[in-house]
């Protein structure tokens, strides 16, 4: 098994300036066709300068373009992790439950409760030092979507995926997300476990503070994040690029509002805190502070401890590109027309 990564992933955003640089070609080019019809009839006009020609620009923008392309991937720095090793900390599990409801699509926290919710576990991922993490994504039902691990740099990946249409069966099974958890910790008594639930609270399917109640028996604490508003907001969806918003089986549009009083209820069953989430705050890491009070145990995880850099090939093909660009020239060569080798004009 090998991880791959970037090392300095920042330079991806610099794709964002292919389609522009494409666009000022195609602009470039509509002129200088503009130009030729301005001098006159357009095929007299090339007439007097059978030295131009329409392929070769066109064939040297390809290559500057992908070479472009492979330079980005060579500052960026794709790696491979070659080392895989045992590695033992002193910290604490913790597992996160996120809600992927299509209820979380509400916009009443900003850009939206999911996106926000998953933002605040990126940014809590880039902090965490000696513990253990793992990630249940539930709707009508729970997946694992993170095992429990130390290996932060591959919980940020998978986090990048999740989005509502991941789990087929839709609703709010907060009960299945804790029976989850506790079968995803390490099989171990001595251990401090911690079960944080990040959710609107609107659950449809199960009993969600009796499986909280079990776990607490078996020593896990859950902590509960209310993340959207009491008074109720429409579900926000795209279609075609216009705003619509999610509707019944009889056309009215669905309100979502957060339920407070169960998931109060199941971290006082879990012995946990709620909080309350908002758009400056969503909360994790004031839960987190109270999971760092727990008692420290000896963790064991694997993680990749050095990598390899594999940008060589993409910087070669680059160099090469650039020097077949600067072998062709824009205009074409009379010598090489007058061979007609293969009976073609070049």
């Amino acid at each position: 098994m090998q991880l791959f990564r970037f090392a300095n992933p920042e330079y991806l955003y610099l794709f964002l300036l292919i389609p522009v640089l494409i666009l000022l070609w195609i602009l470039n080019e509509v002129r200088r066709n503009r130009t030729i019809k301005r001098l006159g009839n357009t095929e007299l006009v090339l007439k007097l300068i059978p030295d131009m020609s329409k392929i070769r620009p066109a064939l040297k923008f390809i290559f500057q373009i992908v070479a472009f392309s492979l330079a980005i991937i060579v500052l960026a720095r794709p790696q491979f992790g070659s080392k895989l090793e045992e590695v033992r900390r002193q910290g604490v599990e913790v597992i996160l439950a996120l809600d992927v409801s299509n209820s979380m699509l509400a916009q009443d926290i900003q850009p939206s409760r999911l996106e926000r919710a998953k933002q605040a576990i990126a940014r809590l991922v880039d902090n965490l030092d000696n513990d253990k993490i793992g990630l249940i994504v539930f709707a009508g039902d729970s997946y694992t979507q993170i095992p429990i691990t130390t290996d932060y740099i591959s919980a940020k990946m998978f986090l990048s995926t999740i989005g509502p249409e991941m789990l087929p069966k839709q609703g709010t099974a907060i009960g299945s997300a804790i029976d989850l958890a506790m079968r995803s910790f390490t099989p171990a008594t001595n251990r401090s476990k911690a079960l944080v639930i990040i959710t609107d609270g609107e659950n449809h399917e199960d009993d969600p503070v009796a499986k909280a109640k079990e776990a607490a028996s078996a020593g896990i604490i859950i902590h509960t994040i209310g993340i959207g508003s009491i008074e109720g907001v429409p579900i926000a969806l795209s279609s075609s690029g216009s705003q619509d918003y999610l509707k019944d089986a009889d056309g009215n549009t669905v309100i979502t509002k957060l339920d407070e009083d169960i998931l109060k209820e199941i971290a006082g069953a879990g012995n946990g805190r709620y909080v309350r989430a908002n758009n400056s705050n969503i909360g994790l890491d004031e839960v987190y502070n109270e999971i760092k009070k727990l008692k420290k145990q000896e963790l064991e995880g694997k993680m990749f401890t050095e990598y390899n850099d594999q940008f060589q090939i993409f910087a070669g093909a680059a160099l090469l590109l650039l020097l077949i660009d600067f072998m062709i020239m824009e205009r074409k060569n009379r010598k090489l027309s007058n061979l007609r080798v293969f009976k073609i004009k070049v």
